[in-house]
């Protein structure tokens, strides 16, 4: 598996979405546009969870820095703005953290795309598919954005 390209992908769809969010005014932040069910700000700590939730969420490998826990009440698989019953991580924060996951991910796995995983829930064989099966759902996401930034105008 061609490493760098793999790393390189990652990070520049977390910087593509980085940068789609930022043309979100403030104020709109957290609207949830007609025909969605979820917010810019949920869809933004959605990538980032279910990103950590992917990779590290396997035994083998434990960050230094995990999220917080409580991300997977805010913005885990089925989860949506309606059910907060407290305030989200900030914007500006998750915004920081969605910039340095890539190279978090990248300190713990280079030298480790091949490598065998356990069972999961993507049914991934190796750590490279689990980073490739989170850059085609970052993707998903950043069209959602893209489609709630034009409703949003």
């Amino acid at each position: 598996m061609r490493t760098d390209f793999i790393f390189d992908i990652l990070k520049n769809r977390h910087n593509q979405l980085t940068e789609l969010v930022a043309q979100c005014p403030e104020g709109k932040r957290n609207l949830i546009p007609e025909g969605f069910k979820n917010s810019i700000h949920w869809h933004i700590g959605h990538v980032l969870t279910v990103t950590e939730f992917h990779v590290f969420g396997l035994p083998e490998f434990a960050l230094d820095q995990p999220l917080p826990a409580s991300y997977q009440d805010f913005f885990a698989y089925g989860t949506k703005p309606s059910d907060w019953h407290s305030e989200p991580p900030a914007w500006d924060v998750l915004i920081a953290q969605l910039r340095e996951q890539p190279d978090q991910i990248r300190k713990l796995l280079e030298g480790k795309l091949d490598v065998p995983v356990k069972e999961n829930f993507l049914r991934a064989e190796t750590f490279g598919e689990l980073i490739v099966s989170t850059v085609l759902h970052a993707t998903d996401h950043i069209g959602f954005v893209s489609a709630m930034l034009k409703t949003l105008k």
